[in-house]
């Protein structure tokens, strides 16, 4: 199904008929595929609808560049639209971002939160502002250099330096990315006061443990839960153990 809102297309899915909502907001790049296990699991008590953000999945690309306020407008809508009361939120990484805006900003009110390896705490990291750094000096320096070798000498700077995310965009979300992952939201995430779920993986290496800490300690009604052999796509890797935590949350 498509939902739209001003320009935006927004493709989703609905599973289940039951009174009891949940929406699925993925991580970045992500589609609603990643959660088959976890819709399969769910969808007989509640009904489930899932995402895919502009620009991924079946949702088309629009010529502009949006800012993570933007994702959370597009969001709200659907919300609204879909007229979803009784509502829980499950959030990956990126959908971390949304959903604290909306719980913020928005007022969004809704029965269960669980956040599982959510982004928005914004650190810089020592290495990553040296590569930065590289990666422009380097820049300014193939200007010296003739058009045809310069062409040539960017694309292997880029294959070098960028994030796997940041490749893996096409050439008119680049901007985009880059809107979203500068904008810091440690202050959205002290103003959720939902029931929250933080599930985590020792091992994550894109939103660190201390993050989880973090959100932990600035939401007052939250428990976390770390899986100490999972990376940032626990909920894949621990599906069985996560999907019933998760169910036990809801019902409890």
């Amino acid at each position: 199904m498509y939902f739209k809102f001003n320009k935006y297309n927004l493709f989703y899915e609905k599973y289940g008929n039951s009174n009891k909502n949940i929406l699925i907001l993925p991580g970045w790049g992500d589609t609603r595929k990643t959660f088959d296990k976890m819709i399969s699991y769910l969808k007989k008590e509640y009904t489930i609808y899932i995402i895919d953000y502009p620009g991924f999945g079946n949702s088309p690309i629009i010529n502009k560049e949006l800012t993570i306020y933007d994702y959370a407008l597009i969001i709200n809508s659907l919300i609204k639209e879909n007229n979803l009361s009784n509502l829980s939120i499950i959030a990956h990484s990126f959908g971390g971002r949304v959903i604290s805006i909306l719980l913020s900003d928005y007022k969004l009110k809704i029965n269960k939160l669980i956040l599982i390896d959510v982004a928005g705490i914004k650190r810089l990291k020592p290495l990553i502002f040296i590569k930065q750094k590289i990666y422009k000096f380097l820049k300014t320096i193939t200007k010296l250099l003739p058009k045809k070798q310069r062409y040539n000498i960017h694309k292997k700077l880029f294959s070098k330096f960028s994030s796997s995310d940041y490749k893996v965009l096409p050439p008119n979300m680049y901007q985009t990315f880059k809107n979203v992952i500068k904008t810091d939201l440690r202050k959205k995430y002290k103003k959720i006061t939902s029931n929250t779920l933080i599930i985590w993986g020792k091992k994550d290496i894109d939103t660190p443990l201390k993050d989880a800490k973090y959100i932990n300690k600035k939401i007052k009604n939250s428990k976390l839960i770390i899986y100490k052999n999972s990376s940032h796509y626990s909920y894949l890797e621990n599906s069985k153990e996560i999907n019933k935590n998760i169910y036990d949350f809801l019902n409890y």
